[in-house]
């Protein structure tokens, strides 16, 4: 992938050892699935910082209070996600949470219910609104959020996909896991605005002919996502597909006098 002038320079800048890389922020994303397959995918603004204009899978950063001990749960353990996740016990649990909260913000998708064998139905009213928009601006955290509608959240709806980290040339750099969910029957995900200003359900190898024809605009990561999501015909095989979860760091390198960036 070449990259622009301006990205070009400052690769040029990290790799001589003029610009210190800047660190990069624990985050989440959740592929939402349903019959087809169908991805949930939305087009961030084009006034964004960070990804402007692409189509993006629903996540975002850990928040701290998403490490809460509190956070009622059910399915595989904290500890049992670090061993999947490669990561410590408090951070797979703030993961697994950001996973969790980040798709209801960004999609109304709850994958949380009253007890480890149920889910919620419907959230679609407007008490379930103003929870969603005091998530958003952290005047509610997700364990009580939980706790006051009597909520488990339930991990065992998650699968663990991959590992993405964005490239040290990069201004602002995410640390994140991939992980994909089917849509819980009865949900159903709605225009929610915020960051995106578009949203759509489209089949993954229809979303990278768009792409490829300029028409759409996917991040290395999500490009990757849909190629693999691609070669499956139902979404029992990608919940059965066996998974080693290993970190992509992509690097920017010079061929030819060109900068590009490289996966491998």
């Amino acid at each position: 992938m070449p990259l622009p002038a301006e990205l070009a320079a400052r690769a040029r800048d990290v790799l001589a050892g003029r610009i210190v890389p800047v660190l990069a922020r624990d985050a989440a994303t959740v592929v939402l699935l349903r019959p087809g397959p169908e991805v949930y995918l939305l087009r961030r603004k084009a006034t964004m910082a960070f990804a402007a204009g692409a189509y993006v899978f629903p996540g975002g950063s850990v928040d701290a209070r998403d490490t809460d001990q509190a956070v009622a749960w059910a399915g595989p353990s904290p500890a049992e996600w670090g061993e999947v996740l490669n990561a410590g016990e408090r951070l797979a649990r703030g993961l697994v949470c950001a996973a969790v909260r980040e798709t209801f913000e960004e999609s109304g998708v709850l994958l949380a219910g009253p007890g480890p064998d149920s889910v919620v139905a419907d959230t679609t009213g407007d008490d379930w609104e103003a929870d969603r928009l005091a998530l958003i601006d952290h005047s509610l955290g997700f364990a009580d959020f939980l706790a006051r509608r009597g909520l488990v959240l339930r991990s065992d709806l998650l699968k663990a996909w991959a590992h993405w980290i964005t490239p040290e040339i990069e201004q602002r750099r995410f640390d994140t896991r991939f992980f994909v969910a089917v849509l819980p029957e009865g949900q159903r995900t709605r225009d929610v605005g915020g960051e995106a200003d578009r949203v759509v359900w489209q089949r993954p190898g229809r979303a990278l002919e768009l792409a490829g024809g300029g028409e759409i605009f996917l991040m290395p990561p999500t490009h990757h996502t849909l190629t693999e999501l691609a070669a499956y015909d139902g979404l029992a095989g990608v919940l059965a597909a066996p998974r080693q979860i290993v970190t992509i760091l992509p690097r920017a390198v010079e061929i030819e006098g060109e900068m590009r960036l490289v996966t491998m």
